[in-house]
């Protein structure tokens, strides 16, 4: 069968928890400056529990499933209870999830989602060893328009996934797990000269180009060199910035309460792929990634809230400005 667009990378099984005696401290030594202070020898009550699915590789795979496209899944699961829980509710969504690997050896990725006020968290992850194997992905008879690249945790997937891609002339997107950006730009640039599109947060980005993450158009500027198309930078609370090389595009997020971030990024990502797929119009995607990453975050779990076809979410549409990229 042919897609319109394969999504590889993460599954996991999520908790989050809520608690009114998660307490906030300040404390330097934190990266963040903040951090979720619990009391050592105590039974701390939990407000409510909530089980969803997550994991890059399956969010985004809901994302383009739900906006009609034919679309498929690859990730790595475990032999437990989670794994087919996974996949049943991937195939419940129309995914093609027949590719999937299973390692005998672990359980499937794991998150506790620490849930604080305004929707502030802090995760969890038990990684375990369900990783892609790139020799086990049927390259040969995978045939897709788009590729979505979220974290398939080595250079030899990636590597894979790009000889694919050309020999196939399949399109590349990608919004990478923090193994990969750990890689460094270097090591990732000899693959990002090929994808269409890539995204990070600003953090990330910074991180992999070592300027300071506010000189954003030195920012671009190296990303830029460094990728074959489009590079995005998403801000958190403060927007979105979008260059195509020549132009950068900024949009701010609707003034709206969040229940829960996590799945923001990905819903982001993968909606200004989806859009972005239907008109080519960046502007367009940019209004659309935001409007279904503002709808995740007003709901626990990163699929609850994945808009579907037709949808445009709960706030109008965020104007996009526009400007020149500086040159050096």
């Amino acid at each position: 069968m042919d897609f319109d667009i394969i999504a590889i990378g993460s599954a996991t099984q999520d908790v989050f928890l809520t608690s009114d005696s998660f307490r906030v401290v300040t404390d330097a030594s934190f990266d963040a400056g903040q951090g979720i202070c619990l009391p050592f020898g105590s039974k701390v009550g939990v407000s409510r529990v909530v089980f969803a699915s997550g994991g890059g590789g399956t969010n985004a795979a809901v994302t383009f499933a739900r906006q009609g496209y034919r679309t498929a899944c690859i990730a790595a699961v475990g032999r437990d209870h989670n794994a087919p829980a996974i996949l049943d509710e991937l195939r419940r969504e129309g995914v093609d999830a027949k590719h999937f690997q299973t390692d005998g050896a672990d359980i499937t990725e794991y998150s506790v989602i620490l849930v604080g006020a305004g929707g502030e968290r802090t995760i969890l992850v038990y990684r375990g060893k369900t990783e892609l194997d790139a020799r086990r992905i049927p390259w040969d008879s995978l045939r897709a328009k788009w590729m979505y690249v979220d974290s398939v945790g080595s250079l030899d997937v990636l590597e894979s996934v790009v000889t694919w891609a050309k020999k196939t002339g399949t399109h590349l997107a990608t919004n990478p797990g923090g193994r990969e950006i750990e890689l460094g730009l270097a090591a990732l640039a000899q693959f990002w000269k090929d994808f269409d599109i890539v995204g990070v947060n600003q953090e990330e980005a910074a991180r992999l180009t070592g300027i300071p993450y506010n000189e954003e158009d030195a920012i671009f500027r190296k990303m830029d060199d460094a990728i074959g198309g489009i590079f995005i930078m998403t801000k958190g609370r403060h927007g979105v910035l979008v260059s195509d090389g020549h132009f950068v595009y900024s949009a701010d997020i609707p003034n709206q309460e969040v229940v829960e971030r996590t799945g923001a990024g990905d819903a982001f990502h993968s909606g200004f792929l989806a859009e972005y797929m239907r008109t080519g119009n960046i502007e367009k995607a940019v209004q659309f990634g935001t409007a279904n990453a503002s709808s995740v975050v007003m709901q626990f779990g990163a699929k609850a809230g994945i808009l579907t076809k037709g949808e445009s979410g709960q706030w109008p549409l965020v104007a996009v400005a526009k400007r020149p990229l500086p040159k050096n």
